[in-house]
């Protein structure tokens, strides 16, 4: 009995692809033949107007209206027209004939076959089909599928705080941030805050914000450090928030004291020393440069560099700063394939607050690192981060 209904099933499924393959067939059929038969009303209604034309010209002449050399020379002249149309017909009857054929024979012999072969080749007619309900209990490594059952399970049970918790981060990393925000919201709302959450919440909202540390996401990290006071992430967030409100001492004081409880190899340190520097300051390790980075490389301070920033007074130090931004823009625009400078040019320009120029470098970054590329999104990615506009920038 079970070989019956297996038989009769690939019977049905084989049915319904001929079916299918047929119907599309017809489809793609379809315009050929109207389109022939679309021509010959063309001509049949071209040769009904110059034919009322003449009846029209003869009802002109009786009337008055016209000489009768006007009538001979208007009567002529439809005539030929009539006669192009006429004569026409056949040789365009059978051009569109001769031109179609191998078109219809391409749908109705070729696609099928090579669909068949193609489907033969990758897909597996012997796979019993897997409804929703059986992937959801049996999902594997599908992302959606997990999304999926956890969704229907906060559905029936919205108050499993473990669930939100698990969820959210998962909708963060799909860049679904409005569900993530709901998401941390709930979990902290049932199983209550944590730096862990906070965080999550602090970054979903940047990240609806296009990268702006938001006054409601700078109140949610103030309220993880109360919990954990050396949390770099929520440390990182407010001094990043300052920068971007336009208080460059405030936030270089604040990076410092980041580098400062920071380990040697903490993989943030980098990035914080380039924030310093953005900033008027001097990265912690006078002299020293990210991991990886080339020392010679433009735009990277020397000892020299460092030791004379210094001894400057703020305004000295940011016309400094100025300089060493527009030498490394002069040296990009001679060598262009430079990806972290371009990401330097267009964060310092940001940092100056010179919108335009920022703008400007990160059209020319995109010249050379185009957004398909891993390097080119991360150009736009910070550029949001900024608030950088991006429209534009990639034409």
């Amino acid at each position: 009995m079970t070989a019956r209904f297996t038989y009769l099933g690939d019977m049905l499924f084989w049915i319904l692809v001929a079916a299918l393959t047929a119907a599309l067939a017809v489809i793609l059929l379809y315009p050929l033949l109207r389109g022939a038969k679309a021509a010959d009303n063309i001509r049949a209604g071209e040769a009904a107007v110059y034919r009322d034309q003449l009846r029209e010209l003869d009802r002109d002449l009786d009337g008055g209206l016209i000489t009768p050399e006007e009538a001979d020379y208007a009567r002529a002249e439809i005539g030929r027209r009539l006669i192009a149309v006429s004569a026409d017909e056949p040789a365009q009857t059978l051009k569109p004939a001769r031109h179609h054929r191998f078109t219809e024979a391409f749908v109705l012999l070729v696609l099928p076959v090579l669909g068949l072969c193609l489907y033969l080749t990758t897909g597996r007619p012997d796979l019993p089909s897997q409804p929703l309900e059986a992937r959801l209990e049996n999902p594997g490594n599908d992302v959606a599928v997990l999304i999926t059952k956890a969704e229907r399970h906060l559905a029936e049970k919205p108050d499993d705080g473990k669930g939100w918790d698990v969820l959210a981060p998962i909708y963060f990393r799909t860049m679904r941030v409005n569900d993530a925000q709901v998401a941390y919201r709930n979990a902290i709302r049932l199983l209550g805050p944590s730096p862990v959450r906070l965080d999550g919440l602090a970054e979903t909202l940047m990240a609806v914000s296009d990268g702006v540390v938001t006054e409601e996401a700078r109140k949610v990290l103030e309220q993880s450090l109360t919990l954990e006071p050396d949390n770099p992430r929520a440390r990182f967030y407010i001094a990043l928030s300052m920068e971007q409100a336009g208080r460059p001492d405030e936030a270089r004081q604040a990076f410092e004291a980041l580098a400062k409880q920071s380990p040697a190899d903490a993989p943030w340190l980098p990035l914080v020393n380039q924030h310093i520097a953005m900033n008027g300051g001097a990265p912690a390790g006078a002299g020293s440069v990210a991991p990886g980075a080339n020392p010679a490389a433009p735009g990277n301070p020397t000892q020299q560099d460092v030791a004379a920033a210094e001894t400057m007074n703020a305004g000295d130090r940011q016309q400094m700063i100025r300089g060493m931004v527009e030498s490394l823009d002069a040296k990009l625009s001679e060598d262009p394939n430079n990806f972290e400078g371009w990401m330097r040019l267009v964060r310092s320009y940001a940092v100056l607050n010179d919108k335009d120029r920022a703008a400007d470098a990160l059209k020319r970054g995109l010249a050379a690192f185009p957004p398909p590329g891993e390097q080119g999104r991360q150009l736009l990615a910070l550029a949001r981060e900024l608030g950088i506009a991006t429209e534009g920038a990639t034409q």
